[in-house]
């Protein structure tokens, strides 16, 4: 039994919430659309056929709210591993300290900044937060950035601690950033490509009216963020994460005046393997197709990076081997990008270069092949927990899914959008997409499931596709950030080693805001004359 007032676990909240997910199927019926087979630029895409809904027979789950949790891990299966390899990779890289040793030196260089009278009055810290939350903003923004944060929430929860805030201000930096960028998207091929697709309009059309949605979402969200360290300024034991926080100040606390600064053989030995590597990719890639949007653009990137690498890298290792590190980081995110951008990388190539970054960080710095291995497997197991709970969020879809519930419950909300107004519709349908992505967070799905009932259906109340659109991203994208059935979130919160109830009471006031944000942006589409829709 649980004592009086003390909050459950997160295996504990999840596991509730699968069972909720089992009652339901036994009292809503069992129901599907039929679907079909569409291109949407170049690609097959299976979507929903618009009022195929019939009810079906119902499947009442029960012993599988066990079996759940296997089929959970099979199907978030690449993020857990994605999360295991990065976790090792990371904490073999921070045997050499390199990362205390750049965020000592960010924070030196920072605080030289307050000489000047207009940084101090902004204040350094609020700049730096600000530039690094619009960085992934338009990260979210462009080319869809979501799994790709949880590998930087290993670097900014540490840079939060140590300029005296917490775990939840680290994880808004990257985490909370992509997710205001995703929601307010301009060019996000895998939302507002997929369901402009869908909803046969011209792809990222509207960019204009988006771009405005775009700055409001971060004005009001990063305003919600400065506002909660200017708090935390004032009392950092304010924090709801301060006890959970305590091993990230523990490890902060250590300064970095025992650090031993060094050029070893092995360092330059990377440093010359490395780019040899680069001088054959920059070969064999000599130019690349960069996608921004439906917009494309050729550079020699690869080769441009490569001998920035050439000189950077040398400079930092003249220095030490912890500046060589942190320079292979960089490098890592910038190649993560490009990849990302030029050549369609997902969570295996992403998680096959930090993997890379881990080895070749353990090797510079003289580790032993031993040595590499027993720190792979620390990180694992440290970052153990955060896996597990992917895994376990993964099973409340699946539940849902061998009920035959999800279909019907599309229908019911569908249902629920008749006779109400223009206006009244697209609170309906705003309503209904949001809480259709906590079933299913996954946004090129939804769009694949809604977008062709939506479409005709904006057509039939006299609302624009391009409406309905935005009413997707909107609906998506916000509660992305507070889903338990987000394998994103869950990894996110694990890495921080933030308890999802802590998370939860924090950013839902912040959720509230965005909501209410997003149903004023959403009026003008139906009472004004603008462009795109």
């Amino acid at each position: 039994m649980l004592k009086k007032g003390k909050i459950p676990h997160t295996f504990v909240i999840i596991f509730f919430i699968i069972l909720i997910g089992a009652v339901l199927t036994w009292f809503i019926p069992g129901g599907e659309y039929e679907r079909e087979t569409v291109m949407d630029s170049g690609v097959k895409r299976e979507v929903v056929k618009s009022g195929s809904f019939e009810y079906t027979r119902s499947d009442p789950q029960t012993w599988q709210i066990f079996s759940a949790f296997y089929h959970g891990f099979i199907s978030k299966s690449n993020i857990i591993v994605f999360i295991l390899m990065v976790g090792g990779a990371f904490w073999i890289m921070n045997k050499s300290r390199a990362i205390d040793v750049g965020i000592f030196s960010f924070l030196r260089f920072t605080r030289k900044l307050e000489s000047n009278r207009f940084i101090k009055f902004l204040g350094v810290d609020n700049i730096v937060v600000v530039l690094i939350m619009f960085l992934f903003s338009l990260f979210g923004a462009v080319f869809g950035m979501s799994e790709e944060t949880i590998a930087f929430v290993i670097i900014f929860v540490p840079l939060s601690i140590s300029m005296g805030y917490d775990s939840i201000v680290g994880v808004s930096m990257c985490f909370v950033a992509a997710g205001l960028g995703f929601a307010g998207a301009m060019l996000n091929p895998f939302t507002v490509g997929i369901a402009q697709g869908l909803a046969d309009i011209p792809l990222f059309s509207g960019i204009e009216y988006r771009f405005f949605c775009w700055i409001v979402l971060n004005i009001v969200g990063i305003g919600f963020v400065l506002r909660y360290m200017k708090r935390l300024r004032k009392d950092p034991a304010r924090s709801p994460v301060y006890e959970e926080d305590k091993k990230w100040r523990e490890s902060n606390e250590n300064g970095v005046e025992d650090v031993k600064y060094a050029r070893p053989v092995s360092a330059w030995i990377v440093y010359f393997f490395i780019l040899a590597a680069l001088i054959i990719f920059s070969v064999k890639y000599s130019m690349t197709t960069m996608e921004v949007g439906r917009n494309s653009f050729k550079l020699p990137i690869i080769p441009i990076l490569s001998a920035l690498y050439a000189l950077t890298a040398l400079t930092g290792l003249r220095k030490s081997v912890h500046f060589f590190i942190l320079n292979l980081l960089a490098y890592t995110i910038l190649f993560l990008i490009v990849g990302v951008m030029g050549y369609d990388w997902y969570i295996m190539k992403i998680a096959t270069i930090f993997m890379a970054m881990g080895i070749l960080s353990g090797i510079a710095y003289n580790e032993s092949g031993n040595n590499i291995a027993e720190l792979f497997l620390k990180g694992v197991r440290d970052i153990m927990g955060a896996a597990i709970v992917v895994g376990l969020a993964g099973g409340i879809v699946f539940l849902l899914e061998e009920g035959n519930i999800i279909d019907t419950l599309l229908h019911y909300m569908a249902d629920g959008m008749k006779d109400v107004g223009k206006v009244g519709s697209v609170g309906v349908m705003y309503v209904f997409q949001t809480l259709l992505n906590i079933l299913m967070p996954s946004g090129s799905g939804q769009a694949a499931l809604t977008m062709p009932i939506m479409a005709p259906f904006s057509d039939l109340i006299g609302i624009s596709r391009q409406t309905a659109v935005l009413v997707f991203q909107f609906g998506d994208g916000f509660t992305n950030m507070i889903t338990p059935t987000s394998g994103v979130l869950m990894g996110v919160l694990g890495m921080a080693k933030i308890p999802y109830d802590k998370w939860f009471r924090w950013f839902i006031p912040l959720l509230g805001i965005l909501v209410v944000v997003g149903i004023l942006l959403l009026i003008p589409t139906v009472t004004m004359n603008i462009s795109g829709f």
